[in-house]
């Protein structure tokens, strides 16, 4: 059981576990203590002062070790000859803290006006202004006026960019060091520091690229004064002129919560996103999210972005009305009948994939799902139960990370997973390469890539450390991703490791179960709708008449379907830019981004969120559903157009894991810890608390037909001579929603191919060539990166990384330098 203490702040009763500092009992009071370079995820430090506070304890007996007594029977609280801060001083049995006398007022003021001493009174241009802890702290405790002269400040530069995403003004620093010890203790990324000293001391960046970090933008949300801004929020909007628009991240299956802020511009008229914030949800992303989840949604605004239906006529494509695009399409469909093929990918919302499912059903044909691995049906079966959180994982529970470099692939799971190994958690990382995880791992367990099942033997029939740590764990769960596997080899390491969750006893309970990291937002809701992969996609197309793209583009994920959908007898395709599938089709049509509609996903986690639109669709464009809808109507069909409200209500009337799952559910919420929100920007940084809904973890699906046994994958014989090819993913690719943001253009993967050291050596390369593979008939060029990490003689190739340019699965390839030109 945990030990609780009771003490005295400000005259009223608090009882806390013990450990707790002071800043965080008074807080569970509504109590303010003000802190800048406290923040409750992060260490102690008391490097600012201004949470000073007179604490007295009781006076203990040192002959019988029990507190002195006063003449009416209470303790007598001894206090100490100096004030102490509240983020450093845990709380004791008997404790009386004051926060609010004359002596502690007065400290706080002195504090605060040594922190302006330097600091430029530019509020009135400031982008913290309305949400600045040091302006509202001084209004509350700080000094009416300064004592010193605007000459005798300390004048540093004020635009300087940490990396090209962070600006720092370095007047505005207040030496909190909230930033540094993020990056230290949270993102494990080191990258930022101070140098110099005294009033001279400044933040500077130590990598190359400047503030080289997947998570940067969390310094912004945490910095209590305006030093740090993003580069696309700078001078853009005042707070109070936005309004908060509750939605969620689609940019990988976490599903983080965020903020959409948004303001009608004068100019013109419309309502534009200015900039993305983390909404709490402690059982997803906490108050955290990444870059690209921060910094992609200009995607939206892309001029790229398609507006128009189009046909294709005379080999062009040429615009068209939506009454022509879509009888066109509609014929089509009638004629291809059963033989049409209907391929969605996880941009698609539930109520997207549902109306699409039953197209697919009503005139027999076939659903499929495009995405990268495969093995959702067992995710179903042996998933998350509901109850489930990350943030319980400690001591006594294990985690096995399978095939997945999550720093890459699901950056606020990595996060989540190190925080579990760091709280005792075990955790077990079995990859065929070194990955961002190792240096947190309990265990680790090298395999060669292609020899998957050998892993999941000893993992699963062994009688070493890590067998007996999965078997012995009090809870575990099980992550397996897309590294260097296949649709193949995933639904076989899929049904081994629910195999292994099932003979343990670890499913059905909460803190328990498979996830897959998949690679759209919502490929987990398509499962549960009834989806499959097909892992003989490439003939299913070649054979179809027609083939019905709705949010995906395999063509540049697999160059293999581009002939195959060339045989087809049609294709339509419904997206939102004119990707390389797009460019083959017969019939295009606009579709709408998440953050202009409404819609629910399912995580990886198999947690079930809501989301509503934040600004005015383009005009031109629809939802996926009402354009499936149209088509179906305009063929004679009997699915008529609905709204997406409607679509939601019939799909949780019908049975399955949806069933009598309601929208208030989804948006209920709770309490959290800590606490965040408007008025606690001073205390938790300025992520926004969580109004609208925390999701539901949908229950186990027993009753769906059980997934037939997968074959264990031929392996890939590599000639002498030869390299394995082997996909793998990297979180700033080249798909349609980051390619599109100018924001993230100088993170985006440059190196398509990656070489150990030793192997470049060998075919006498340096990073930054060009290399030309051979692989199948076609050759793949692209520029060089070099890791340490990955095994000799395999040649790591990027995903996404356009049409021509990608393998779905292991391949021997061979390596040819074709120059020496550099990038």
């Amino acid at each position: 059981m945990e030990k609780l203490v009771t003490l005295q702040i400000d005259g009223r009763s608090v009882t806390v576990p013990a450990g707790t500092m002071i800043v965080d009992a008074a807080k569970k009071l509504d109590i303010i203590i003000p802190t800048f370079c406290y923040h409750p995820k992060l260490k102690p430090a008391g490097m600012c002062r201004v949470c000073l506070v007179d604490v007295g304890r009781p006076q203990i007996d040192r002959a019988t070790n029990q507190p002195v007594l006063n003449e009416d029977g209470t303790p007598k609280i001894v206090f100490g000859p100096k004030l102490e801060t509240a983020c450093t001083t845990p709380v004791s049995e008997g404790m009386v803290v004051w926060g609010a006398t004359e002596k502690v007022m007065e400290a706080r003021k002195e504090i605060l006006e040594f922190l302006l001493t330097s600091h430029p009174l530019d509020c009135p241009v400031c982008d913290k202004g309305g949400e600045c802890p040091l302006q509202n702290l001084t209004l509350k405790f700080g000094p009416t006026e300064s004592r010193f002269e605007f000459d005798e400040k300390k004048h540093l530069s004020k635009h300087v960019p940490l990396g090209e995403l962070i600006y720092l003004d370095r007047e505005r620093c207040i030496q909190c060091g909230r930033c540094v010890r993020f990056q230290d203790q949270i993102a494990d990324d080191p990258v930022i520091g101070f140098s110099e000293r005294g009033r001279s001391i400044q933040i500077v960046s130590f990598s190359e690229p400047g503030f080289d970090s997947i998570f940067s933008g969390n310094t912004t949300d945490i910095c209590p004064v305006g030093a740090l801004t993003t580069a696309d929020f700078r001078f853009g909007a005042r707070t109070w002129e936005m309004e908060n628009k509750a939605s969620i991240c689609t940019q990988c299956s976490v599903g983080c919560n965020i903020i959409y802020n948004t303001r009608r511009e004068v100019k013109s008229g419309k309502i534009v996103i200015k900039r993305v914030m983390p909404r709490q949800n402690e059982e997803v992303n906490e108050i955290w999210i990444c870059d690209k989840g921060r910094f992609t949604y200009h995607y939206a605004n892309s001029p790229e972005r398609l507006t128009t239906p189009l046909i294709r006529r005379n080999g062009e494509l040429v615009r068209v009305s939506w009454e022509e695009a879509i009888e066109f399409a509609a014929q089509k469909v009638k004629a291809a009948g059963s033989k049409l093929a209907v391929i969605a990918s996880g941009r698609l919302s539930n109520e997207d994939l549902y109306t699409l499912k039953k197209f697919s059903t009503e005139i027999e044909g076939k659903a499929i799902l495009h995405t990268t691995i495969s093995g959702g049906d067992w995710v179903s079966r042996v998933g998350m139960a509901p109850g489930s959180d990350l943030s319980k994982l400690e001591k006594g529970s294990t985690i096995l990370v399978f095939a997945s470099d999550l720093h890459e692939e699901a950056p606020l799971w990595w996060l989540r997973v190190k925080g579990a190994a760091e709280r005792g958690a075990t955790l077990i990382v079995a990859n065929a390469r070194k990955t961002r995880l190792d240096k947190f791992a309990t265990h680790t367990l090298r395999y060669r890539y292609g020899e998957e099942a050998k892993a999941l033997d000893e993992i699963i029939s062994g009688k070493s450390e890590i067998s007996m740590a999965v078997k012995e764990a009090e809870n575990l769960v099980v992550f397996y991703g897309s590294d260097g596997l296949g649709l193949a080899q995933s639904a076989y390491v899929a049904e081994k490791l629910a195999g292994l969750l099932t003979s343990t006893g670890h499913t059905g309970k909460p803190n328990n179960g498979l996830i897959a990291v998949w690679q759209k937002g919502n490929d987990q809701g398509a499962w549960e709708l009834g989806y499959k992969t097909d892992q003989h996609l490439e003939d299913t197309i070649s054979a179809a008449m027609g083939v019905y793209i709705a949010g995906a583009d395999p063509v540049s994920e697999d160059p293999g379907l581009k002939i195959a959908l060339q045989r087809a007898g049609f294709i339509i395709v419904q997206d939102l830019f004119l990707t390389d599938t797009a460019r083959l089709a017969d019939v295009v049509f606009p579709a709408q981004a998440v953050m202009e509609r409404e819609g629910t996903a399912v995580t990886g986690e198999r947690r079930m969120q809501y989301y509503a639109p934040a600004v005015c669709e383009p005009e031109g464009t629809r939802p996926d559903h009402s354009i499936t809808c149209a088509i179906a109507q305009a063929a004679g069909m009997s699915l008529t157009v609905a709204t997406t409200a409607e679509i939601f209500e019939q799909m949780t009337a019908a049975p399955g894991v949806f069933h009598n799952i309601t929208l208030n559910q989804l948006r209920e919420t709770c309490e959290q810890w800590p606490r965040i929100g408007r008025n606690e920007v001073y205390y938790a940084g300025t992520a926004f608390d969580n109004k609208d809904g925390l999701g539901v973890i949908l229950p186990l699906n027993q009753d769906q037909e059980k997934p037939l046994p997968a074959a264990i994958p031929e392996a890939v014989t590599v000639p002498q001579g030869q390299f394995l090819a082997v996909p793998v993913t990297r979180l700033y690719d080249r798909g349609g929603t980051v390619i599109t943001s100018d924001m993230v253009k100088e993170r985006i993967t440059r190196n398509l191919i990656s070489l150990n050291p030793k192997d470049a050596d060998k075919i006498k390369a340096a990073a930054g060539d060009r290399i030309l593979l051979h692989l199948a008939g076609r050759d793949i060029e692209g520029l060089l990166g070099l890791d340490n990490g990955q095994p000799e003689g395999v040649v790591l190739v990027t995903r996404s990384m356009g049409a021509l340019l990608s393998t779905p699965a292991l391949a021997a390839v061979s390596v040819i330098e074709p120059a020496t030109q550099k990038s």
